[in-house]
């Protein structure tokens, strides 16, 4: 399991509703503010006007020394959103998400929500944030409850005011004892997650609080009383070696390339050189990029060749995981967008990577056919996502039917990989990688000599069902929590 060190306190924990796991939002569960991210993009849609900018920077300048208090802040920015449509900003605050927030997630904070949840733990998220801002995140996390600051609505749109009261300082433990006695919950038994000492009070109020990335006020505090201090460094402000190793990548690509280029020369055999270029560049770029691999099921990578190996795809990364396991004699399916890519497509698709077009049925079935003569007659094996592209969570999306239908027709087995935390590394809406160690499972073989056509999505679920099953999700994509015996706490 990725983050023993982060989860091991909540591995020795009972299990059961009683005990909460209650989070602050911004630079807690995200690097940064979340309502930086809107106000980035409300700045990139023209929505807001020359005058609003200037008006709301006087007014963050105001807080930031000091002449407004918080609840004078949230009045002020919320007036920014009077007529505004509470519907289409919900919609606009899930389109923040996906493009900016969601990357933002700590992987470890991630790993912490998870282990309460599969603890039965009640989770929380208490922030002095907006419900547009927390609530896509909380769903991505599989947070029922979520208590932050409320804007007044009339007739489905903003009127301009806020709430009482703000779910900030004293606020927090009144939505925290609310929520204790909403769920039987013993505060004295449970753990707050915060980075600033405007969270002081609940901190106090909780038997374990719990600094997460503390500021240099509230890490003296917490130095002071023994409070346990945790520090992340995966997400926030990228240093000057994550942009070299980012540009680096791709450059390995090139150089393991042309590094194979003598063999094809020298022996005739294109296949052994790009063989080599493969293991060259899956080595040279995990050691740029600080990826470490743990692998459980190594030998099935090797037990059946050719075979289909399909995994769940999160991150750019992948192709250097999947490049990193397989090694040789593999071909893929990349969408033709990458093939547009100077220099890399070219490389890519010499390398035996296959372009589709996915708004052309005709010529992905055709490049599918393709394939099928690739492992027929070469002996090689396909990679593919059945997913058809990244998710920006780790939680598990639909799978597409191509890949299980190339098996079936190449007479090979389905060998499942299951990534667990390729995010970690570079979430969608990234483009800096991080160090990180990646969990992998590689699943034994599925036979598909039996397997038709008729009866093909339920092979699909059922492929599917092992990856949920590795990545402890249920259908929903939701964390398998404990099922507790009635009057159990």
């Amino acid at each position: 399991m990725t983050y023993q060190n982060v989860t091991a306190e909540i591995e020795s924990l009972p299990e059961g509703p009683q005990i909460g796991a209650l989070f602050d939002f911004d630079g807690t569960i995200i690097s940064g503010y979340s309502i930086f991210a809107f106000f980035e993009e409300q700045l990139r849609r023209g929505h807001m006007s020359p005058r609003d900018l200037v008006e709301l920077v006087t007014v963050m300048a105001s807080y930031g020394i000091g002449v407004l208090g918080y609840p004078a802040l949230v009045l002020a920015a919320s007036q920014f959103l009077r007529g505004v449509g509470e519907e289409s900003y919900a919609e606009f605050g899930e389109e923040v998400f996906r493009s900016h927030i969601a990357s933002q997630i700590y992987p470890e904070t991630r790993a912490l929500v998870e282990a309460h949840l599969r603890k039965g733990h009640t989770v929380a998220i208490i922030s002095s944030a907006t419900p547009y801002q927390v609530a896509p995140a909380a769903r991505s996390l599989d947070i029922d409850n979520v208590l932050c600051t409320r804007l007044q609505v009339d007739d489905g749109a903003f009127t301009g005011a806020v709430k009482r009261p703000i779910c900030f300082g004293h606020g927090k433990v009144v939505a925290a004892e609310k929520l204790a006695r909403q769920y039987d919950i013993d505060l004295d038994q449970s753990y707050f997650y915060s980075d600033s000492t405007d969270d002081l009070e609940l901190l106090e109020r909780v038997g374990n609080p719990r600094p997460l990335n503390p500021s240099s006020k509230l890490l003296s505090i917490a130095e002071e009383r023994s409070w346990p201090v945790r520090r992340f460094a995966s997400r926030g402000r990228p240093k000057p070696t994550d942009f070299i190793r980012t540009a680096m990548v791709p450059a390995s690509l090139m150089g393991s390339f042309f590094a194979g280029l003598p063999i094809w020369a020298l022996t005739g055999s294109k296949r052994d050189a790009l063989n080599f270029s493969l293991s060259v560049f899956a080595d040279t770029a995990s050691a740029l990029i600080g990826l470490n691999l743990k692998i459980n099921g190594e030998h099935h990578l090797w037990s059946h060749r050719p075979a289909v190996f399909v995994f769940n795809h999160q991150s750019n990364v992948d192709m250097v995981i999947v490049a990193r396991l397989l090694r040789r004699d593999i071909a893929g399916v990349g969408k033709k967008e990458i093939g547009e890519i100077p220099l890399i497509g070219r490389v890519l698709e010499f390398a035996g990577v296959v372009m589709i077009d996915r708004k052309d049925s005709e010529q992905a079935i055709a490049a599918m056919g393709s394939l099928v003569d690739l492992m027929r007659v070469e002996g090689k094996s396909v990679c593919m996502s059945p997913e058809g592209t990244r998710s920006i969570t780790p939680k598990l999306a639909p799978f597409k039917k191509g890949a299980f239908h190339l098996a079936m027709q190449a007479g090979v087995p389905i060998v499942p990989i299951v990534i667990h935390n390729s995010g970690d590394v570079m979430p969608k809406g990234s483009a800096i990688y991080h160090p990180a160690t990646v969990e992998v499972d590689v699943l034994p073989p599925v036979d598909t000599s039996d397997w038709q056509v008729e009866s093909i999505d339920s092979h699909v679920d059922k492929v599917r069902d092992m990856f949920l099953e590795a990545l402890g999700q249920d259908r929903g994509g939701r964390i398998v929590r404990p099922q507790l015996v009635s009057g159990q706490q």
